[in-house]
């Protein structure tokens, strides 16, 4: 009898100053299960400073709560107005840097990638990818687009990431043979 594939565990991240979404996913073998979503957030009202404080504090107690093996963020489009493709910038900086200082490995997926692999179109509109993260996941609810968002880049993530998680495993059987 073959053994049970493991699980593995995706954290897709939806980068954002003031709504950073979130999604934790888990794997065995193509089986896709829904483990929680939500969206952190940070107060317009508080200095740049202390809003990526926020952000951060957010992310690292996702990571504690659900303990992923692995991490997606979406690169950022460019934006028009600079001043807001920098304060975007900046919340992907903590996107990027709190998974990693947690030890997990971190991709990052172009927009029309993720919309590419959940929905099959590089152009799916945000209700698109909510209506297919939520069939790829039964019983899942999003919280928010930004959620939903993130929820797509835990799954783009887990299809990418399937193989090299395969490899990986195969040559860590083979070290301890």
């Amino acid at each position: 009898m073959a053994p049970m594939p493991a699980s593995i565990r995706y954290l897709g991240i939806d980068p954002g100053l003031r709504a950073m979404g979130w999604g934790v996913i888990e794997v065995t073998g193509t089986r896709l299960r829904h483990i929680a979503n939500g969206t952190i957030t940070s107060s317009a009202k508080r200095s740049l400073a202390e809003r990526l404080v926020e952000l951060e504090a957010g992310l690292v107690a996702v990571i504690e709560a659900h303990a992923p093996d692995s991490a997606a963020v979406e690169n950022a489009f460019v934006a028009r107005d600079a001043a807001a493709a920098l304060k975007l910038g900046q919340a992907r900086a903590i996107a990027l840097l709190v998974p990693s200082r947690a030890g997990l490995v971190v991709a990052e997926y172009a927009p029309n990638h993720v919309k590419k692999a959940v929905v099959g179109a590089g152009h799916a509109g945000k209700g698109q990818i909510q209506m297919m993260v939520e069939m790829l996941l039964p019983g899942c609810r999003a919280m928010s687009e930004h959620a939903a968002d993130a929820l797509a880049i835990a799954i783009c993530h887990a299809h990418a990431g399937a193989g090299e998680t395969r490899v990986a495993d195969a040559l860590l059987r083979e070290a301890n043979r």
